[in-house]
């Protein structure tokens, strides 16, 4: 077992991190910038550091920094979280060339599943269904335009290094093909620093399902059901779910079991989430896998029982799986809203500033991971989540209920917050019917 790990990260996820370590006896170290001097994770860590003034680029992404600090506080191991450096190839390298334990899979393994177009060829070999579309990164806009006619219009561009959102467009025809192609390559050079891009076929009506994975370095590879992420904004998960309203016994073993395969495809070794389409006719299809924990990780946790982080930890320590598939059972319906710090009234615009007043919500089924508290000042340079609430019922409709009382309960005040649009969305019937896919915010407008 680990003595002693660093979180290399901030808010809610350091924290979340920090008190599974606390319960398997692990001491911890915190990094923060300067903006995060108060931040709860400093206040709950057993060892705290700074690593520089505000921007990302100089503190939660500098490497040397936080490998420098490991060093000096003799962590064994460093817990990276979601976002920053997580699926950062180089950092897991350095943190191997230090004899430091990476907790997440081997930096190879996080290589190759980040070039998501070599990585789809991998799924195919796999027999893992995908998307069609051009084989592997796009040379010009000539072939971009030839894949499209094969493959029809409307297609979507991607960037091979790309995540959350950025760098994907829609093209309905081929001027806005190379314009999106363009577009793609521009954003994807600054905000991932590799312009290469590849294309698929647009696939409408469509919902987004994930599926929960662990494996081992002893070959084991487990899943833990899905998470219905459908309800989104601009490729940005608002609201997660666990089980999907869409799926079937069947259909669920079915994506289980293809998850699975694309794991075992690259030897994988810790927790991970294999992204699929599903179609209206129950037809799915890999978009990509995240070689980290994420953020909606807490949604099946509170189906399944247990506890990811823990199991990460344990994995990465050497340790076999502690549970068998057929150990798995999923209890209830557990739903999660992202209560992020922004203005719903304004097209979601990011409202930093100070919480005058912060009263989390609680009582049975209701969890919340949050970092923030009364005077927390939220800073500009980060994300603007403040906490994740999660509600579990023994079916939706009791979720759905419980996530309203917890919602109506849940004091934040000083700057705007998305409470008002998920107490809205859990009243429309649209969405309590849970029949829906990715176009529903763009369809109804919730706060109108």
């Amino acid at each position: 077992m680990f003595k002693k790990i660093l979180i290399a990260n901030r808010g809610e996820i350091a924290v979340r991190i920090i008190r599974a370590c606390n319960e398997l006896g692990i001491s911890t170290v915190a990094v923060y910038s300067e903006a995060d001097k108060n931040s709860l994770h400093v206040k709950l860590a057993d060892e705290s550091y700074c690593i520089g003034k505000s921007s990302p680029k100089d503190t939660y992404l500098n490497i040397n920094n936080i490998i420098n600090i490991a060093i000096h506080t003799k962590a064994e191991a460093i817990h990276p979280g979601y976002g920053f450096l997580s699926e950062n190839t180089g950092f897991a390298k350095a943190c191997e060339e230090f004899n430091i334990c990476f907790i997440g899979p081997n930096y190879t393994i996080i290589e190759k599943l980040g070039d998501k177009s070599n990585a789809k060829e991998t799924m195919k070999k796999a027999n893992v269904p995908i998307v069609p579309g051009s084989d592997g990164e796009i040379k010009d806009v000539d072939e971009s335009v030839k894949v499209a006619e094969k493959i029809g219009y409307p297609v979507i561009v991607k960037a091979s290094a790309g995540g959350g959102g950025k760098g994907m467009r829609v093209a309905g025809n081929k001027d806005e093909l190379i314009n999106a192609i363009r577009e793609c390559e521009k954003e994807a050079g600054s905000y991932f620093g590799n312009s290469a891009v590849y294309l698929e076929k647009y696939l409408d009506h469509t919902r987004h399902v994930e599926i929960q994975v662990i494996g081992d370095n002893y070959g084991n590879v487990v899943y833990l059901g899905e998470r219905d992420c459908t309800i989104q904004r601009r490729h940005q998960k608002l609201v997660e779910e666990s089980p999907s309203p869409a799926l079937n016994e069947s259909l669920r073993k079915s994506m289980g079991e293809a998850a699975v395969n694309a794991s075992k495809a690259f030897k994988y070794n810790s927790v991970g989430t294999v992204e699929f389409l599903l179609n209206e006719d129950n037809n799915f299809y890999f978009m990509e896998m995240n070689t980290r924990i994420q953020v909606e990780h807490g949604v099946t946790e509170m189906v399944t029982g247990i506890d990811l982080i823990k199991e990460q930890i344990l994995v990465s320590c050497g340790n076999k799986l502690s549970f068998l598939q057929d150990d798995i059972k999923s209890n209830g319906c557990a739903i999660e809203c992202r209560i992020n710090a922004e203005d719903p009234y304004n097209n979601f615009m990011p409202c930093p500033g100070q919480i005058d007043e912060y009263i989390a919500s609680g009582g049975i089924g209701i969890r919340v991971d949050s970092a923030a508290y009364s005077g927390y000042i939220i800073p500009p340079f980060y994300d603007s989540m403040i906490s994740k609430l999660v509600s579990w019922g023994r079916n939706r409709e009791e979720a759905i209920e419980r996530m309203k009382r917890a919602i109506d309960e849940f004091i934040i005040s000083g700057v705007s917050t998305t409470i008002p649009f998920h107490r809205k969305l859990m009243d429309n019937k649209i969405f309590r019917s849970g029949d829906f896919d990715t176009g529903f915010l763009e369809h109804y407008k919730i706060l109108e």
